[in-house]
């Protein structure tokens, strides 16, 4: 049965029919069309194939998408992406600069908020036990090189050839890590150093400033003759203050990792003489 019922099914849709198109007063035949159901069904869909290609072409290559919800222009979507971009960068600046002309009449006012991190001690470790006198070998290379220089004419003198002269004892042994980069505002060298270790004077000189702020820690920063300045940055603890006088090779501070500006446990030193950055390797050996 199931044969016979499969051969009819076959045969009624491969049967012809013929449609008639007939003058409703006349009877006259205007049109006619013969087609099977199958045939029926293939037209029907071709062209709804055919539709949905010229559909989906139109959309996707004519600005007529622009006309159908959700779809936007790629061009309108860049832009906005941009104005956007810009109006955070203003907002930004415009916050920055009404944040500086606040500071700005707060320092004329004279209500100026102290910043209670500052000169805030290290109590992560016990420095109370640490040895800072100076080694055997230490004192007798200081004494060495104060009798080499002792009647030297350029020692302690103005050098008109400015700095070349001088000797310069080394503040930290070790690797240096970072080189002096003038053009990358990098005005000195990063030393590594053993944990715990001292921060020795290059020379002998007045302490100008020793303070700690939060861009480069624990600082401190030395006048010497002939307008010769050093500075030691991110120390852990400071060993002076402000107008205390220090010889060469005295110990001034402990290596540290304090401040924003550093990733690990260095010194970061700067040599500057009449206003002007000098590389301390071309006058010391680290």
């Amino acid at each position: 049965m199931s044969q016979e019922k499969k051969r009819k099914f076959i045969d009624r849709i491969r049967h012809r029919y013929r449609l008639v198109v007939m003058n409703d007063d006349t009877f006259e035949e205007n049109f006619s069309l013969r087609l099977t159901p199958l045939g029926f069904f293939i037209l029907l869909a071709s062209v709804t194939i055919v539709m949905t290609m010229i559909v989906t072409s139109l959309i996707a290559f004519t600005p007529i998408r622009e006309y159908i919800p959700g779809y936007a222009d790629v061009g309108m979507r860049r832009d906005l992406i941009r104005l956007k971009l810009n109006t955070d960068s203003l907002e930004q600046a415009l916050n920055e600069q009404n944040m500086f002309i606040q500071n700005v009449g707060n320092v004329l006012k004279g209500d100026i908020k102290t910043d209670s991190s500052q000169n805030r001690p290290d109590k992560s470790k016990d420095y109370s036990k640490l040895d800072l006198n100076a080694s055997a070998k230490e004192n007798a290379l200081k004494k060495n090189i104060e009798s080499e220089d002792k009647y030297s004419l350029a020692y302690g003198t103005e050098n008109k050839n400015g700095i070349a002269n001088f000797f310069f004892f080394t503040p930290l042994k070790g690797i240096v890590s970072e080189q002096f980069k003038s053009k990358d505002q990098h005005y000195g060298v990063d030393v590594l150093g053993p944990e715990n270790e001292s921060i020795k004077a290059t020379l002998d000189g007045t302490v100008i400033l020793a303070v700690w702020s939060s861009e480069t820690g624990y600082t401190i920063t030395i006048q010497h003759t002939n307008n010769i300045i050093s500075v030691y940055k991110h120390n852990s603890v400071l060993l002076k203050k402000m107008g205390d006088y220090v010889k060469a090779g005295e110990a001034i501070a402990i290596i540290g990792n304090s401040g924003e500006q550093t990733t690990g446990p260095h010194l970061h030193f700067e040599l500057w003489y009449n206003g002007k950055a000098m590389n301390p390797q071309d006058y010391m050996v680290f």
